[in-house]
């Protein structure tokens, strides 16, 4: 057995590849005990595991534990004596740490968090200063001299920056700039705390302004606070900074505090930046999480900051995958509604709903329900037998598209390639054509899938190269032209393949009357018409069908995409009983078409489109888009057509390649792709409303009008 070589990734794209977990068992500091118990529940959890499923090489290193633990009700000197000694014994271990490795604490209370970052900066201090961004529901600013409570994880940022007691402030390392130190969320403080930090210049983003400004913003700010005058930075997350209804499991919780995922979907940022160098979080509290719902938000917030970012992915991407596909440079982690996030946490305008599959938008929750619902009932059983959610779904579909017969598969490509069977075998036995002579006629620019027989029907030369020989009885006419259809059809034709609207062809609409005056040639020679609504079906276009358009019932009608409500692979073949029950059992089917988890779904998705009839949306705000596109009247734009919300803008070569057009945009927040080489299509999911498309329209033009104007001084290169 042969194995490839190892991945070579720059230096610079492969930051913290070696992650080394460094418990520290302490809670010499807080209340009571209870801290002391996280790193270890979290050791023998899914910590690891979760961790390495993200992408992140991570191990345990060891775990710090107090070699002295002093008496309840020992006095303060000796208590602080111990936590310094914990303190210096971790700042210890990390300076002994290999440069290139990565340190993520693991307290123990928040006084172990004067070992992490004296320890950090000593890593750094060769270069320079240290950062530090502080998270927790307290400002830890007091001194054995000021402490209400007399509890010492109250006193470890004082001690960082160089005040309190020896016994903490004279643990080995550089004390910490004011300057490069930021708090975020604190809502709880003794006026003793916030007239030091004050005193000092510390800036605190209090959780009033988090809630005002929201996290990612703050969060940005925090950035820039700790990074101005430091070489490196390190972000410590105290538990309790989290709202306690989501994360009760920690030592002082405090009301009102930030949203995990909130926090999550911050740390996102830390992914892009080579200057952070050290994670650490502390006081959980294992005894109060018998769910482990604490330890997975544990893992997630570690996961948010320690995951590999755009380049090392799309490194071992290019790397380990087939180059079949150029993607854009992006990678998306997260989406919602209209809205993508990368792995860096920028946000994105879906301008393209994945080909039109996430026509509900991402992360739709009556679709995830029903998934996730259904998932844990039953998800597969093959068609060997039949489920409950099938028969339902067949019925649904026959009713609302008049048809008689649906046969279930996964794929676009799968659909298609039924439909092919179906009307060859009909042809045979039904319209009497002889053995091996029927011909399906599809149209020059057609894009029904990349099957071997489907590429077979192709015009676009790359789909066919290196793929012959193809199968015979395939023939093309020009698209939008009814005589040569008419003309091409001769007595051994089965059926005329064609696409309501040709959506990788450039986004070609048709001639009015088009498809109706198709339906009629057919119907005078006794030829199938079978209609492609892969890209076009459930709303698109603005109506149901673009079918609809013209008034026409085709003979089969082939569905997929938006069907799996963007989160499975689900397409239907539709026909009536003359032409589907051709089929006998053995002559066609699929392991997991049909199955009753796509079933579920599907079905959610059909009562969505009858309750909230989104092809009405898409009429109205595709003619909106168009109409801005159009008056915008930018010299790189030669035309702008479409129906509903499946518009392409095509670009003139000689000013904006479409390619250079795409990723103009998705740098400017707009997520598309280029089709047939000078087209941008724009297909956001149709639940997007007037004011994000209205924002899209914008950018676009905003885009593309700086791009024209650069065009005075040579055109852009792809």
């Amino acid at each position: 057995m042969t194995h490839s070589a190892p991945l070579h990734v720059p230096a610079h794209g492969a930051a913290r590849t070696d992650v080394r977990i460094i418990g520290v068992a302490s809670a010499l500091g807080a209340p009571a005990a209870g801290p002391d118990a996280g790193p270890a529940a979290l050791e023998h959890g899914e910590l690891l595991h979760r961790l390495r499923g993200l992408g992140i090489a991570a191990s345990w290193h060891e775990t710090v534990t107090p070699l002295q633990v002093p008496h309840a009700g020992a006095p303060m000197h000796e208590r602080l004596a111990a936590v310094g000694d914990v303190a210096q014994r971790v700042a210890d271990h990390l300076t002994a740490l290999a440069p290139e490795a990565f340190p993520f604490i693991i307290g123990g209370d928040h006084a172990v968090g004067i070992g992490t970052w004296r320890g950090v900066a000593s890593r750094v201090a060769a270069r320079g200063e240290l950062g530090l961004i502080w998270i927790d529901a307290h400002l830890d600013s007091h001194t054995d001299h000021s402490t209400h409570s007399g509890n010492i994880h109250g006193m470890p940022l004082a001690a960082l920056l160089g005040e309190g007691n020896p016994a903490l402030t004279g643990v080995s390392g550089p004390p910490l700039n004011p300057a490069n130190v930021c708090i975020i969320g604190a809502r709880a403080w003794e006026p003793e705390e916030r007239e030091r930090l004050q005193r000092l210049g510390l800036r605190i983003f209090d959780m009033a302004e988090v809630r005002e400004r929201g996290m990612a913003a703050v969060f940005c700010d925090a950035l820039s606070v700790v990074r101005r005058c430091s070489v490196a930075f390190g972000v410590s997350i105290d538990l309790d900074a989290l709202d306690p209804q989501d994360f009760p499991a920690t030592t002082c919780p405090e009301a009102d505090g930030i949203a995990p995922e909130d926090l999550c979907n911050a740390l996102l940022a830390l992914r892009a930046c080579g200057d952070f160098v050290a994670l650490e979080i502390v006081e959980y509290l294992p005894h109060l999480d018998p769910a482990g719902t604490g330890a997975a938000w544990v893992a997630n917030l570690a996961g948010a900051a320690l995951g590999p970012g755009t380049y090392p992915l799309r490194a071992k991407e290019r790397h380990f995958g087939a180059h079949n596909y150029a993607p854009l440079p992006v990678v998306f982690h997260r989406g919602q509604g209209v809205w993508l996030w990368d792995v860096e946490g920028r946000r994105y305008l879906d301008m393209m709903s994945a080909y039109s599959a996430v026509s509900f938008g991402h992360a739709h929750p009556r679709l995830l329900r029903a998934l996730n619902d259904q998932a844990q009932r039953l998800a597969l059983t093959s068609r060997a037998y039949s489920n409950d959610r099938l028969p339902l779904l067949l019925e649904r579909l026959s009713g609302l598209f008049g048809y008689d017969r649906v046969l279930p598969v996964n794929t676009g490509l799968e659909a298609v390639e039924t439909a092919l069977k179906a009307a060859r075998k009909w042809a045979y036995k039904i319209k009497g054509v002889a053995g091996e002579k029927a011909e399906i006629i599809a149209c020059e620019g057609n894009f029904h899938g990349r099957s071997i027989t489907i590429v077979g029907m192709s015009s676009e030369a790359q789909y066919r190269d290196g793929f012959g020989p193809f199968p015979a009885g395939f023939k093309r006419v020009p698209y939008g032209d009814t005589a040569a259809l008419e003309a091409a059809i001769t007595p051994d034709t089965a059926a005329f393949l064609v696409e309501a609207i040709q959506g990788e062809g450039g986004i070609i609409v048709p001639p009015a009357g088009y498809l109706a005056r198709c339906a009629e040639i057919c119907r005078r020679h006794n030829v199938l018409l079978i209609v492609d609504e892969i890209q076009t079906g459930l709303g698109r276009t603005g109506r149901l069908l673009a079918c609809d358009h013209d008034g026409v019932h085709p003979d089969g009608l082939i569905l997929g995409k938006a069907l799996g409500g963007g989160l499975l692979p689900v397409s239907a073949f539709l026909a009536d009983a003359a032409v589907m029950d051709v089929f006998h059992p053995g002559d066609h089917g699929s392991t997991f078409g049909g199955n009753p988890l796509s079933a579920a779904v599907a079905l959610e998705v059909l009562d969505l489109l009858e309750e909230t009839r989104p092809w009405e949306r898409a009429a109205r705000l595709g003619e909106r888009l168009m109409k801005k596109l159009s008056e915008a009247h930018l010299p790189c734009i030669r035309a702008v057509r479409g129906r509903g919300l499946l518009i392409g803008v095509e670009l003139d070569p000689a000013v904006l390649h479409a390619s250079t057009a795409a990723e103009l945009l998705l740098a400017h927040g707009i997520a598309t792709k280029d089709t047939h080489h000078t087209v941008i299509r724009f297909a956001p999911p149709l639940v997007i409303t007037e004011a994000e498309l209205d924002h899209a329209a914008d950018v676009v033009i905003d885009t593309l009008g700086a791009a024209c104007r650069r065009h005075a001084s040579g055109p852009l290169q792809p």
